[in-house]
């Protein structure tokens, strides 16, 4: 059956990302937001304003380029085609410097005269409020337009919209009002030689905002990064710019941070995503971790809700305004708990946060949450009582796949057959695994004297995981033998070759054997597009280049292997290094393509085969797991690891990949800097009498 375009959400990898949550504005590449598809600025989930387009003398600029500078800051360079000298030269040309910023957007526009004679004309921004939810905007269908009303004096004007749950306030310095329909203008007369500034600004002031911005500076750190690899640097950077312009928090706790998921479906709290960024950035300090741990675990489940999700225990999955699944407005905020991932996460996530020197006071307020979530592995988390952690959807109204890979498509069999729910999926079990091993560690370290044994009941589920694991999950076809993607509702595996199973490195649920076997398919030419990991295999029926899940190149998916790989390196496994290094290269070689901005998917076509990774038309860009990757690539290349508890900091250098200098990491409190040859050859500074390089 065809599907209706309007149906379908509108494209968004061609428009421009300017972004500091809980704000973002999409415009088209010239700088330009038209009343078309998903342009727009967004507060949280609604558009605010459906149009801002400038023009001098009534015509548009011509587009030169789009620079981006820092977090939330685009310049747009163009020119006044037709008007000045009658030369190829642009001699009247104009910057549109966009900053957005927290409750709205600001506009600088200047326009230079370079031509041989005085250049008149009237600059004008036309706008338009229309707004608009996020799910039906998504849809490229605007709401009803509401009409302004003009205020304020004529030195000083402004335009406001007053809609239900938003004022929206314009403000033009020096220029002409008017409302209907809305305009800005200003006549300007360019001598030779000249110049003129315009600014204007919209700020939108939320009833009930259900995210804010956090009221204090970033809290990791921005280390200095020379390398043989010049991309290494390029990439950090505009990537710690992403992750800084996503930050967000809640209202009743601004000081707790957490990174959005991504802009512009996903600007709000997502468990997953906000966890693998957080745990990514922890060679940078604890401090968005601890912010993120401290936000889910204030949402935690406590009640049985089939509707939401909600179970006593579980880690949240979405935060929103309105529950979309419901078709209608349901209890503001809403909260979504369809995830079967986030709760092993989340103790993942404390683990490593702890070993990376998140202070042990800070840990044990947590350990309430610890315990319930644990509570939450055992009993809500394996319903059917079979040992292993599944999902369903019990209302008929959530996602019907509740792993990373949560399209209604994603969980299939090498014929292509879709796999049915409750579902097993393979990285989730060892998530489970290494989450019992982490939290034993922790209740032995931090705990009372009571948690001993149940340490030790931990280490014994986490044992009879492994064991059940290897006798069920294991699978063979073409490529040999591997970890299956699940276990359907029958108990069977499902047999497609996918990237899920580079999320068990490092997990402790394959022994070293098993290790070196995944290493060498993560490797293969069936996984490895060139440019990252395909989410599923060439040899896979339903594998598609630009399917959502079942072909494509996810970044973070890629760099999540690359923390296991770097691990079973460090050991000494021949295989692992060697996929190590060419995934790392993927990734650069796709950054490079993208600006240094990986989005959140592109397509897993051959590297070999075409000149640049292709772009999914429905990728979040800029995206807080895949901005946070550039930590986990330079981790990888570092072969970082950190135990403060222990007192071990691990440098194992990636071999063929040069020389680098990485200044302003952070260990337990303290700036360390790592010094790598050439030759391999490492260097640490910084490190206290308590930590050791090992």
């Amino acid at each position: 059956m065809a599907v209706s375009v309007t149906q379908l959400p509108a494209p968004i990898h061609d428009l421009t990302a300017t972004a500091l949550a809980p704000v973002a504005a999409l415009s088209e590449p010239d700088g330009q937001i038209r009343a078309a598809g998903m342009q727009g600025l967004f507060v949280g989930d609604t558009r605010v304003l459906g149009l801002v387009r400038l023009s001098f003398a009534d015509t548009e600029p011509q587009a030169l380029a789009q620079l981006p500078e820092g977090p939330g800051r685009t310049r747009f360079v163009g020119f006044a085609r037709g008007f000045g000298d009658r030369v190829t030269d642009p001699t009247v040309r104009i910057d549109r410097l966009r900053t957005v910023e927290p409750d709205g957007m600001a506009e600088e526009i200047r326009l230079r005269c370079t031509a041989a004679t005085a250049v008149r004309g009237v600059v004008a921004i036309d706008l338009a409020c229309d707004p608009t939810p996020l799910e039906t905007a998504k849809l490229a269908v605007a709401g009803p337009g509401l009409v302004a009303r003009v205020a304020g004096t004529a030195g000083e004007p402004r335009l406001i919209w007053s809609g239900a749950d938003m004022t929206v306030t314009v403000r033009a310095p020096g220029a002409r009002v008017s409302a209907h329909p809305a305009r800005l203008a200003w006549s300007l007369d360019l001598a030779p030689a000249t110049s003129v500034t315009l600014s204007w600004s919209v700020r939108c002031a939320e009833r009930s905002p259900v995210v804010v911005a956090p009221s204090g500076p970033v809290e990791w750190a921005r280390p200095e990064v020379n390398a043989d690899e010049p991309r290494l640097a390029k990439l950090l950077a505009r990537s710690l710019d992403d992750v800084a312009a996503l930050r967000l928090a809640e209202p009743a706790d601004p000081t707790s941070t957490f990174v959005a998921a991504g802009v512009p479906w996903f600007l709000t709290l997502f468990g997953r995503d906000s966890l693998w960024a957080a745990r990514m950035l922890l060679p940078l300090g604890t401090g968005l971790a601890e912010g993120t741990l401290r936000v889910l675990a204030r949402r935690q489940g406590t009640a049985v809700d089939p509707l939401s999700g909600e179970e006593p225990g579980k880690i949240l999955h979405e935060l929103r305004r309105q529950d979309a699944r419901l078709g209608a407005a349901g209890p503001s905020p809403s909260y979504y708990y369809g995830t079967v991932d986030a709760t092993p996460l989340w103790i993942g996530l404390l683990a490593e946060a702890w070993r990376w020197g998140m202070p042990d006071d800070a840990v044990a307020r947590l350990l309430p949450h610890l315990r319930a979530a644990l509570s939450w592995l055992e009993r809500c988390g394996d319903p059917d009582g079979d040992g292993f952690v599944e999902y369903v959807d019990r209302s008929g109204r959530g996602l019907a796949n509740q792993g990373w890979k949560d399209s209604g498509g994603a969980i299939r069999f090498h014929s292509g057959e879709l796999a049915e729910p409750p579902i097993a999926l393979s990285e989730v079990q060892g998530y489970a695994h290494r989450a019992a091993i982490d939290a034993a560690a922790l209740l032995d370290a931090v705990g009372g004297a009571a948690d001993a044994a149940e340490a030790d009941r931990w280490r014994g589920y986490a044992a009879a995981l492994a064991a059940r694991f290897r006798d069920r999950f294991w699978t063979s076809g073409a490529a040999g033998s591997y970890p299956a993607l699940a276990l359907d509702r029958h108990g069977r595996p499902v047999d497609s070759l996918t990237s899920n199973i580079g999320h068990l490195l490092g997990t402790g649920i394959l022994d070293d054997a098993e290790e070196v076997r995944v290493a060498e398919l993560l490797g293969s030419e069936a996984l490895s597009s060139g440019y990252g990991l395909r989410t599923m295999s060439t040899m896979d029926r339903a594998y598609a280049p630009l399917s959502y899940h079942c072909g494509s190149v996810w970044p973070h998916d890629t760099a999540i292997a690359l923390s296991g790989l770097s691990r079973a390196a460090g050991n000494g496994v021949p295989a692992a290094e060697a996929t190590c290094r060419d995934l790392v290269r993927g990734l650069l070689d796709a950054a490079e393509a993208f600006d240094y901005r990986l989005p959140e998917l592109y397509g897993g076509d051959p590297g070999a085969l075409i000149g640049g990774p292709v772009p999914h038309p429905g990728a979040c860009r800029p995206q807080g797991w895949s901005a946070a990757a550039a930590v986990a690539v330079l981790s990888t290349t570092l072969g970082l690891a950190a135990d403060v508890p222990r007192g071990v900091v691990r440098v194992r250098p990636l071999p063929g990949l040069g020389a680098i200098d990485v200044r302003g990491l952070r260990v337990g409190g303290h700036t360390v800097d790592v010094w790598v040859d050439g030759c391999g050859g490492v260097e640490v500074a910084g490190l206290p009498e308590a930590l050791r390089p090992a």
